[in-house]
């Protein structure tokens, strides 16, 4: 019995520290690990949502909504399969209300499932979830350490339909489209046509739209949403320029759910002073929002953006080249860039691309970052497409310096190539949750992509720390960051591993292997581990 009690007090004990250490565990963004997800496409947690406002004509393949919600994505917060994954943050796509009708250019009718086409930026499309969902959610992600970032429209509306009337001429264009081949042909046009595109380069005060005002007093919010409007703008001084009001009302998502940050979507198709002025009003409702709920306050992070500047690269490094103009937008408002070259860099070998990342965020891009991706909804050349490469697609995507963004899907080689889709539907097919129940070779897998997130989230040095190779054949480096150090080792030989770390970790320190779980002690300057991985994930414990 004397045995039962001490075990059950050392078990105590242990489960106390590993909760103190999730506590403890510092986040810094330039380390994140982040899911991306299609609200739509990832899990449909409430089939009495499925169909709103009519939306019952046949879709084309892959182009109306298929039922995911907020629901589902709560579900497996529940589920733990985030924290399982060691994901730190979870970018969701739009979720506000979304055009009623359906548009059908030759390809068949598409509706707004993807969230891009916004009607009303003040309310949840109820396909998606409502906003007890959303304060859910939020709430049940912060609690397990996963910081949450919506998708952020500013730059048009959602397109003209026959029940869908366009926003009035003070507040959009309709033409003409966008060449791309200089400043104002790519922020002053229509992304394509029928997508209406908001006059963001203007300060001109302007009404609010008619559609909008009969809508609110229709569902008896008209009176809370002016009175919120003026201080608004009594508080902060802006024009009543339809950006600002848009602004407005994506901040406030920011000030009553405590969401981290925003992904800003067709960033350089406006004047840049937008998103600095985008992030500031964000910063302050993050800061009201910390005021009014300080027991929920995670972490003394900025409010973080990341910016979609179609094109841009890490080899850029801070200025994206628009013709006959160079924009920096790390100096307006951006914390991140989203890395449209990884999907090539991925193509070199491990130092290659490891050394020349963290040389280029350690120098010109010091103090920011880049989000790396691998495949994504709407780049239609990603890595790897026929999912043949899928273990090393994991392993360079999460060890590589900079933020990682795991498309839903990547951790389970989820299909890229729908019969009967066309173009980007491709990218955004159901996730295969089958599979990851039922499947062997996916579960495996799966069981890579955790092992691997795991360690990330477990160390800011991953992704924010200085790379240095130790050794090119066999392949070991170490990453620092602060006073968090790791050493890996990938591609190795099966079996007995052994590496000298003189100058890394003192004789008598313990590593743990996170990929196998084995335990060793330094010994003679060197650490020698025997397991039949070829990777090697080193920590000090």
């Amino acid at each position: 019995m004397k045995k039962v009690l001490i075990f059950l007090v050392f078990s105590l004990l242990t489960s106390c520290n590993s909760v103190k250490k999730i506590q403890e565990k510092p986040f810094v963004w330039e380390g994140a690990n982040v899911y991306f997800l299609l609200t739509d496409r990832f899990k449909n947690g409430d089939p009495s949502n499925d169909i709103n406002y009519g939306r019952k004509e046949k879709a084309a393949v892959l182009r109306g909504f298929e039922g995911g919600d907020l629901r589902g994505v709560i579900q497996k917060i529940d589920d733990n399969y985030f924290s399982d994954l060691g994901i730190n943050a979870i970018w969701i796509t739009p979720i506000v209300e979304q055009i009623h009708g359906a548009t059908n250019e030759g390809t068949g009718n598409t509706y707004g499932f993807h969230g891009y086409w916004t009607k009303d930026w003040t309310e949840l499309d109820p396909n998606f979830g409502t906003k007890n969902d959303l304060g859910e959610l939020v709430e049940k992600a912060h609690k397990k350490g996963i910081r949450i970032v919506l998708d952020a429209v500013i730059n048009h509306t959602g397109p003209v339909t026959d029940i869908d009337e366009a926003y009035p001429d003070s507040w959009v264009r309709t033409s003409p489209t966008c060449t791309y081949n200089n400043f104002k042909n790519t922020t002053e046009c229509t992304l394509v046509a029928n997508l209406p595109d908001i006059l963001t380069e203007s300060d001109e005060s302007a009404e609010l739209p008619r559609m909008l005002v009969d809508k609110w007093k229709r569902e008896g919010k008209y009176e809370s949403e002016m009175k919120s409007l003026d201080a608004f703008f009594g508080r902060t001084g802006y024009p009543r320029a339809p950006k600002y009001y848009i602004m407005k009302w994506l901040a406030d998502y920011v000030q009553e759910y405590g969401i981290d940050g925003y992904r800003v979507d067709t960033v350089k198709h406006t004047n840049e002073d937008v998103w600095k002025d985008f992030q500031k009003v964000c910063q302050e409702a993050f800061d009201i929002y910390k005021r009014n709920n300080p027991s929920k306050v995670l972490d003394n992070n900025l409010f973080f953006t990341v910016g979609e500047v179609y094109g841009y690269g890490i080899s850029q490094k801070q200025n994206y080249d628009l013709g006959d103009k160079k924009v920096n937008y790390y100096q307006n408002g951006f914390k991140s860039l989203i890395n449209f070259d990884f999907k090539g860099d991925a193509n070199q070998p491990y130092e290659e691309l490891f050394s020349n990342y963290s040389k280029l965020l350690h120098s010109d891009l010091n103090g920011k970052t880049v989000m790396n991706y691998l495949t994504s909804h709407d780049d239609g050349s990603p890595f790897d497409k026929e999912r043949k490469r899928t273990y090393e697609a994991g392993t360079k995507l999460l060890l590589a310096p900079g933020i990682s963004q795991v498309y839903y899907g990547d951790e389970t080689a989820r299909t890229l190539a729908v019969a009967g889709a066309e173009g980007d539907a491709n990218l955004r097919s159901n996730m295969n949750w089958t599979d990851s129940n039922n499947n062997l070779a996916t579960q495996k897998l799966l069981e890579h992509y955790q092992k691997l997130g795991k360690f990330r989230a477990d160390h800011s040095s991953v992704g924010a720390g200085v790379h240095r190779m130790i050794s090119s054949s066999p392949y070991w480096f170490t990453r620092s960051y602060n006073d968090d150090k790791v050493l890996i080792g990938l591609d190795l030989n099966s079996g007995i591993k052994e590496i000298s770390v003189s100058g890394i970790f003192d004789d008598g320190i313990r590593l743990r292997d996170a990929y196998s779980g084995e335990i060793i002690t330094v010994q003679n300057g060197k650490a020698t581990i025997n397991t039949h991985y070829s990777i090697v994930l080193f920590e000090k414990i």
